[in-house]
Order: structure tokens, then C-alpha cells, then sequence
């Protein structure tokens, strides 16, 4: 896979109950770099020591960020076969305090808040009275005062509008948007373990169970370690508040040379070969998380939103989302027209690339209902050219168990 070349303007265009289809071809090869000002960009504190160690930097979410350091091709196959490190301090965080947040984010989130231990994350999503999805996020209870959501660094001060849309006089008081308090690095890969414990992390905190989330000291600094990710691996998630680059420089010395430093194209690529969802690519505010096949995170308890994604439940999606892979070298991109054999258009691409780790192309996209069977035969329309494809089961990459 050539680097990213320049900067996408994230398309829209799938429907609820209808497909728009765009024969595009995207400017970037990664596909999710906003156009924004060079002098409105935020910077995390690790954007010295991401200049020194070669990134190249590109504008994200209203932030400067790594896209790449040696390659994303090498860091997403280091992150399959040792282990990778990302700032991804770029994400928002918002904190929901004792038990009136609690119960404000029952009332706010498609999974139920109330049966999440201590300890213990859970993905879920905020969506609109319509169903629809505001943003996905991930939820950590990380004790009976505070429980922790991580959103997307460009729905922030979305997910905060919305949000305080429903609260009490009482509840905004306990629901923080802490975004500018945290920080927030990954590291993702089979040798992760083995790097924690060179860095001097206890060792229960270097075998947390999948899921789950603990606080604890990192290199000496204040920290809250997750057992979780977006790249198919197993790995951590470490929040902190301070002395980021203490942790980050620790980590790095630990991992000696099998840890290699990545940025966002390698995870955008590693989360797409893992079939896991892109907010703008397979979730949007068309798009429910029925539509997008990630039911499992929708329960039936009573939040915003709940009664028309139990309607869409019973009913039947409008759309599908697949999982493809092309049979000719074509590499699709977000927006390419689905075929069927015969010619007619039946859905568009979210996200596609050629799949460094399965070295072959790859592509998720929504599809009209009745062409989303495992096993099926479409047709991709890559810049003119009739690429074959079937769809696959999810995910494309699943990580060894042994």
C-alpha cells in the first residue's frame, strides 16, 4: 500500500432505507483525513517526539497527527506480529459522576449501563430519537464514582450537544466533557504483555482480562490501563493526565526494536482487515447500528432512541453492511458503486484497501437486503473498471487464540 496522499473529504451519502450511490475515487489512500486550516490544528504534547521520530503529519479531526513513521505496510504488520504504539490522545472523554450520571447515560446509550461491572468496558453507541447514530463509544466503569466514555475526536462537541439535550439542571453537574484533561495511548500487538513488563508494570495489570479496566501506576505515572483496542489485536489502552511522555518514552525504551511506532493510516488499516466500524465510513447519522450490524450493543431498555431501533429490529434493516473480498487486484475505495452480476447498482463501499496483513483487497459497504449472504457474487465499480467480488463473513482478520 503506497502512504496517504493528501487530504479526503469524508463523503456521505448512504441512506437510512436508501442507498445513494457515488462513483468516486477518494484522493487519500488511508480515507479519513478531514480538510481543515493548518493554523486552527490542536497538537498533543507527543507532537515533538512524533516530528524527531519521522512521522509524517497530517491534519485529523481538527488535530495534527502521525499518519505514518516508517510505513503504514511495516507498522501494521508489526502491530499483527509484535506490537505497535499510537497517540491517540486526539479522542474526547466524557466523565459521568455517581450515580446520577449513571443513570443519565442509562437514559443516553444503546447498551445497558446498569449490568457493567466495575472494571469492565463495553462498546455502545448515541443515537437520535430517529435511531440513527450520533457517534459509537466505548464505555468504561472504572469504579461507583465514575464511569468513562471515550467518543470520536470529530464528534466531541457533538456528542456534548446532544447529550446535554436531555440532562437535568441536576445531571449536567456530573456529566464532564474531560477532553482536554486526558490523554491517551495504545498499545496493540502479541508482545504487548511482554513491553508492560519490561516497563516495570505490575503484573496485574500486564494481564488484565479482555474488557476490562484498572487503575494503576505506568512508569510511575497515574493511570487508568484498559484492556481493549481498534486494531483486531490484543492489547491496552492507557489513560493518563500527566507526563504523557514519560510513559510514552518508557514504553518505547521497553519495547527495544520490536515495538514500532504507528499512526493512523496503519490503524485505520489494521481496524478494517479486524471488520471493526469507522464513524463517516460505516456509521453515520443515516445509519443505524441495526443497519450496521452491530446489534449486539443495542439493548432493549428504554434510552434515547430505543423505541425506533426496536421498530427497525423487528422490521428488518433497510440496508446491510458486508464484508467483501475482490477477486482482481482493484483496490475499491469509500463511495465505489455495488453490483449485482447483471448490472444493477445495490449499494456502495464504506471503506476498502489492499489488506497488508491478508495481502489481498478487502472492502466493507451496504448493500440493498438480499445481497448481503455470506457467499454471494457482486460487483464492484472501481473508477470504471468491473472488479468481482464475494461477499465474506466477519471479521476478515481474526487474531490466533494460541
Amino acid at each position: 500500500m503506497a502512504g496517504a496522499r493528501g487530504i479526503l473529504r469524508l463523503a456521505r451519502g448512504l441512506f437510512r432505507h436508501k442507498i445513494h450511490y457515488v462513483n468516486s475515487s477518494p484522493a487519500d489512500e488511508v480515507g479519513l483525513f478531514l480538510e481543515v486550516s493548518v493554523s486552527e490544528l490542536r497538537r498533543t504534547s507527543l507532537f515533538d517526539r512524533h516530528v524527531a521520530a519521522g512521522a509524517r503529519m497530517v491534519p485529523f479531526a481538527g488535530w495534527e497527527m502521525p499518519v505514518q513513521y516508517s510505513g503504514i505496510r511495516d507498522e501494521h504488520s508489526a502491530v499483527r506480529s509484535r506490537a505497535g504504539l499510537f497517540d491517540v490522545s486526539h479522542m474526547g472523554q466524557l466523565e459521568f459522576l455517581g450515580e446520577t450520571g449513571e443513570r443519565a447515560l442509562q437514559r443516553l446509550t444503546s447498551s445497558d449501563v446498569s449490568s457493567l461491572d466495575v472494571g469492565k468496558c463495553q462498546y455502545s453507541f448515541f443515537v437520535d430519537e430517529a435511531g440513527c447514530t450520533v457517534d459509537d463509544a466505548m464505555i468504561y466503569r472504572v469504579d461507583e464514582e465514575m464511569i468513562l466514555v471515550v467518543v470520536n475526536a470529530s464528534n466531541v462537541e457533538k456528542v456534548d450537544s446532544h447529550i446535554r439535550g436531555y440532562l437535568s439542571a441536576e445531571e449536567k453537574d456530573v456529566v464532564i466533557n474531560a477532553s482536554d484533561s486526558w490523554n491517551l495511548l495504545a498499545l496493540q500487538g502479541p508482545d504487548t504483555g511482554s513491553i508492560l513488563a519490561g516497563a516495570g508494570v505490575s503484573s496485574a495489570l500486564c494481564s488484565l482480562s479482555f474488557h476490562s479496566v484498572a487503575r494503576g501506576d505506568v512508569l510511575g505515572v497515574p493511570a487508568l490501563v484498559a484492556a481493549s483496542g481498534y486494531t483486531g489485536e490484543n492489547g491496552v489502552e492507557l489513560f493518563v493526565k500527566e507526563a504523557l511522555s514519560v510513559v510514552w518514552d518508557g514504553l518505547v525504551d521497553a519495547g527495544s526494536d520490536g515495538l514500532a511506532l504507528c499512526g493512523l493510516g496503519a490503524r485505520d488499516t489494521l481496524r478494517l482487515e479486524a471488520s471493526l466500524a469507522l464513524y463517516g465510513h460505516e456509521l453515520d447519522e443515516q445509519t443505524s447500528p441495526i443497519e450496521a450490524g452491530l446489534g449486539y450493543a443495542v439493548s432493549e431498555g428504554d434510552y434515547v432512541g430505543a423505541e425506533a431501533l426496536r421498530k427497525q429490529r423487528a422490521d428488518g434493516p433497510g440496508k446491510r453492511l458486508v464484508s467483501m473480498v475482490l477477486e482482481d487486484r482493484a483496490i475499491p475505495r469509500q463511495g465505489c458503486v455495488i453490483e449485482t452480476t447483471d448490472g444493477q447498482a445495490v449499494g456502495a463501499v464504506t471503506s476498502g484497501t489492499m489488506a497488508p496483513w491478508l495481502k489481498k483487497p478487502i472492502a466493507m459497504a451496504y448493500v440493498e437486503p438480499g445481497n448481503h449472504k455470506v457467499g454471494n457474487r457482486l460487483v464492484v465499480d472501481v473508477r470504471g473498471r468491473k472488479a468481482s467480488c464475494r461477499v465474506v463473513r466477519r471479521p476478515f482478520y481474526k487474531r490466533p487464540t494460541t
